[in-house]
């Protein structure tokens, strides 16, 4: 009798939409279905990676050949504590889903990324980090506790006390030490559905760098874009955007504002034109003349404003253009995030930005933050700022678009700088070793042995960046 876990073989994608790889798809209803999936995986020799929306810009949730175990339908809210905030969800929860359950009550997640599609399970598998978390730290910092079922079928608790080295090394482990079945987190209290917003240009790479740090003890959240084709005198211009809470009482309308309605972005530009067609228009200025009009009208038309906008509209401006990244073609495209420290990112970022020009290989959109350190095992974080670089993928540039972010790989080692495994597409083994040393590595692997012996969790990521078991 046939096994139904082949019967479906499906051809995935990154959110980018530049990688594309086979795999035997499987998406359980509940969480006595994850179970057998371990068990033929272990029976048939193929290896299972862990999927949720599947949001990352490489190949973490993608395993050529293997088994793709999808969580999105394990989406439960198993409680919820209004008075206190604490929330109690299943992996398979977005963050839509989670801050429409909590705003109506005064909360929003501590912790977002810039869409709010991603799943709970996924955002501690890479422990993502937002527009604070110069002062919130990344969503691991939020968990007060996570359960989860181990390759070898024991099911574990975690806490930062209990099971401390687990907890510490699967939030931010890429999946491949257990699958979270439980997880929960301590919100952020609001008076208002509104945040003040205060925007400004920044001339230059410096300025912006500048600006992150000294607004830093100022700004609940702080977030930069950067024209990454401009150059001379304006390298690395942009433009910066710092938001506020409103303290409470300073919102007449707060009740109305802290309704899932008001928050709920809207479906039609200009209330005209459908956001869902917009990346037809798009894709024509998706080049580098056209980049470089697009970007230049942007910052000219920039100015210092002040003024109020929701929640939902300030994190999520990855979800206010539904699938904007198909406006770069079929060949998709890739994002290379660095995490550098505040003495060294000023100089690197901007050789970086040079050496994209002199290859002709520009990227479209930069976004910069501030960062601080954190205690878990495969940290991203440093104590300074963080670039990530939106670049097209082509036929024609793919090769040498690899070659120039393995350039920018040595000057981000050699500035003492960090990545995240949820981005770069072409992270090597000899890079990950440069920036989380031996004894991280060890460490990791050691876990591993301990929790995964049979090298059941596995990903091209992670085979990529760890070397096949």
């Amino acid at each position: 009798m046939p096994n139904p876990f082949f019967e479906n073989l499906r051809t995935l994608e990154n959110f980018g939409h530049s990688l594309r790889l086979p795999a035997y798809y499987y998406q359980p209803e509940d969480l006595d279905g994850i179970r057998p999936v371990l068990k033929t995986a272990r029976e048939s020799g193929l290896a299972i990676t862990v999927r949720g929306a599947g949001r990352s810009y490489n190949d973490a949730a993608l395993n050529g050949g293997g088994i793709i175990l999808d969580l999105q339908a394990i989406n439960r809210i198993l409680e919820w504590q209004p008075g206190t905030g604490l929330i109690r969800c299943e992996p398979g929860v977005t963050l839509k889903q989670l801050w429409q359950h909590v705003l109506p009550g005064g909360w929003w997640p501590p912790v977002v990324s810039g869409t709010q599609a991603t799943t709970l399970g996924g955002c501690l598998g890479m422990n993502i980090h937002g527009k604070n978390n110069y002062k919130a730290g990344t969503i691991g910092e939020h968990v007060l506790e996570f359960t989860a079922l181990l390759p070898t079928g024991a099911e574990v608790t975690c806490s930062p006390q209990k099971n401390g080295d687990l907890f510490r090394a699967m939030i931010g482990g890429m999946g491949m030490l257990g699958i979270f079945t439980s997880i929960t987190l301590q919100m952020k209290h609001m008076y208002s559905g509104l945040l003040e917003i205060q925007a400004w240009n920044a001339p230059n790479l410096s300025s912006q760098l500048e600006a992150l740090e000294t607004r830093k003890d100022k700004a609940d959240y702080i977030v930069g874009w950067m024209d990454c084709t401009a150059r001379g005198s304006g390298l690395g211009r942009g433009q910066l955007h710092q938001a506020n809470y409103l303290p409470e009482g300073a919102d007449p309308d707060a009740a109305r504002n802290l309704q899932v309605g008001f928050q709920t972005l809207p479906s039609k530009f200009f209330g005209l034109v459908p956001k869902s067609l917009l990346h037809y228009f798009m894709a024509p200025f998706m080049n580098n003349p056209g980049t470089r009009m697009v970007n230049t009208a942007k910052f000219l038309v920039g100015r210092n404003k002040t003024y109020r906008q929701s929640h939902a509209s300030f994190h999520f401006l990855l979800d206010y253009v539904p699938d904007w990244e198909l406006a770069y073609g079929r060949q998709g495209l890739i994002q290379y995030q660095s995490f550098l420290p505040k003495e060294t990112a000023l100089p690197t970022w901007s050789e970086m930005l040079k050496l994209s020009h002199n290859r002709n290989l520009p990227s479209y959109l930069g976004v910069t933050k501030r960062h601080r350190p954190d205690g878990f095992l495969l940290s991203h974080a440093v104590d300074g700022f963080s670039l990530a670089l939106d670049f097209k993928v082509t036929s024609g540039n793919r090769s040498r678009l690899a070659g120039m972010l393995q350039e920018f790989d040595q000057l981000v080692l050699k500035a003492g700088g960090r990545f995240y495994f949820a981005k770069n597409s072409e992270t090597r083994p000899e890079t990950a070793l440069g920036f989380l040393g031996e004894e991280t590595i060890h460490k990791f692997r050691s876990l591993k042995l301990r929790c995964d012996p049979d090298h059941l969790l596995e990903s091209n990521l992670y085979r990529r960046v760890f070397g096949k078991a």
